[in-house]
């Protein structure tokens, strides 16, 4: 078999790699999409690197639009095979696609007017305008090839071809995509040729999801790298962190706490932490507001999966019937309403997408609380080098651009990275070590990381004992 690197290569973001099987089945392993340069990533989106059309099946990781958005757009060019992955996975993607649809169609509508302007004389038969990817039909479309199987039940795809989700602890339905394959070796003999599919890896500690559970031994292991030059906080420190933030900003400064945060996942495990803080007496009396319309989706999502959760979240599901709400937390879905939070003077937190800065609600309440002292952004997450979320972190930084204009940055500016739901270098290394006879593990290649991160994890692994530990290109193929 060969493997094809497509994306998420010396980079984080639009995951998909080709398997080509002996016996000529064509297996794609995610189908993410690339994020965090606005409309500067319409042409890589668009150029999948492979015809949808030749492609029999997708094994899906998990939902997140870096690993899952182009589904639709390789049905809307031709794609017509089934969509392997677990039934949350499969209920958060028609919540999440829907939604990368809308947003899609705003920013093009943005980007047209932009280039109208731009050319008020234009020369016939010149193509100036831009369409969104794919539309609500074409996800609807998409949705409906979609196949869930639950964790650890191995399956047949093909019938050379079996496949086993492990939990991999990073989000709601994640998981870890064993493949066995039956063909020949290098010795000619056919046998199980065994080829692991990490996706994304979560925390070994985690408030909200289970730690990853040990997958089965693999012969070749494909790798995420996202935190692969970096270590968390501890736990505890975490939620004292936020406390802290939340007392100084809300109760001190009497200003707004904003916190930009990815719907799924990430909203609702700060908003479990403030509800046990909430609990315990120790949150100040002062309004949260959830404003996303994904995020309320998402959460009523969650509710529905009580047997994923951690043990911590079934626990405290014996005496409180909604760690995901309390009475001085407020879900808001209206535009009107959403708008209204930007008039308001009276202390409050904000959690609101995106977690990067670079769309949705919170932008508007970024634009228009930045120059206010009494305020702060708090980042709670990994941010690409070139999003909002990112720039907004460089030090001495006084002056920013948000929806083209100038902005004075008087607000804090503060950032806690142990929300963050991708393991660091040395939580990976244990779950792998631990899931693995290191010594069986014949080739890694290491994805998903930029490339400093990918090359100091690859470093990590070989310490590890793994053996030939890779980095590949974009673009590449690698004969197994």
């Amino acid at each position: 078999m060969k493997v094809q690197f497509l994306g998420a290569t010396r980079e984080v973001t639009g995951s998909k790699h080709l398997i080509t099987t002996d016996s000529g089945h064509t297996i794609l392993l995610d189908c993410g999409m690339y994020q965090g340069k606005g409309m500067e990533t319409d042409a890589d989106n668009r150029d999948l690197g492979f015809d949808p059309a030749t492609v029999d099946c997708i094994v899906l990781s998990h939902a997140h639009i870096d690993h899952s958005g182009l589904i639709p757009y390789a049905v809307k060019m031709g794609f017509k095979g089934d969509i392997y992955c677990t039934p949350a996975t499969r209920d958060l993607c028609a919540l999440m696609l829907a939604d990368t649809a809308f947003i899609q169609e705003q920013d093009v509508r943005t980007y047209n007017k932009k280039i109208d302007r731009q050319h008020p004389h234009k020369e016939k038969g010149k193509k100036y305008f831009i369409e969104p990817l794919y539309n609500q039909n074409d996800v609807n479309r998409a949705m409906k090839h979609f196949v869930t199987y639950g964790y650890d039940r191995r399956f047949r795809i093909f019938d050379d071809v079996l496949l086993t989700f492990t939990n991999s602890g990073h989000m709601l339905g994640g998981a870890i995509c064993s493949l066995e394959i039956y063909e020949n070796d290098e010795t000619g003999h056919k046998k199980w040729r065994r080829i692991t599919y990490t996706g994304d890896i979560g925390r070994k500690h985690c408030h909200i999801l289970p730690e990853p559970q040990l997958f089965p031994q693999c012969d070749y292991l494909i790798c995420e790298s996202t935190y692969g030059d970096r270590l968390h906080e501890e736990q505890l420190v975490t939620e004292e962190e936020l406390l802290g933030v939340v007392e100084d900003t809300c109760v001190y400064r009497k200003g707004q706490l904003l916190i930009p945060s990815f719907s799924v996942g990430r909203t609702q495990e700060i908003v479990y932490v403030l509800n046990q803080l909430y609990n315990d007496g120790r949150l100040p009396h002062i309004p949260v507001y959830v404003d996303s319309p994904m995020s309320t989706n998402a959460t009523q999502i969650f509710r529905m999966y009580p047997d994923e959760l951690s043990d911590e979240v079934r626990d405290t599901l014996r005496f409180d019937p909604d760690p995901f709400g309390f009475n001085t937390l407020r879900y808001i879905t209206d535009i009107r309403e959403s708008k209204m939070l930007n008039h308001k003077e009276e202390p409050c937190i904000i959690i609101s997408a995106s977690g990067m800065l670079e769309a949705g609600r919170i932008k508007h309440h970024v634009a228009n609380h930045i120059s206010d002292p009494r305020c702060t952004i708090l980042i709670v997450g990994y941010c690409a080098p070139t999003t909002l979320g990112a720039r907004i972190q460089q030090p001495d930084l006084q002056w920013i651009s948000i929806f083209g204009l100038d902005r004075r940055i008087k607000a804090q500016i503060t950032k806690i990275e142990g929300f963050s739901g991708h393991g660091d270098y040395r939580e990976m290394i244990d779950y792998i070590t631990r899931s693995q006879q290191v010594d069986q593990v014949r080739r890694v290649f290491v994805v998903h990381g930029e490339e400093q991160a990918a090359e100091t994890y690859k470093t990590h692994l070989m310490e590890a004992g793994f053996a030939n530990v890779e980095v590949p290109a974009k673009g590449q193929t690698i004969e197994l």
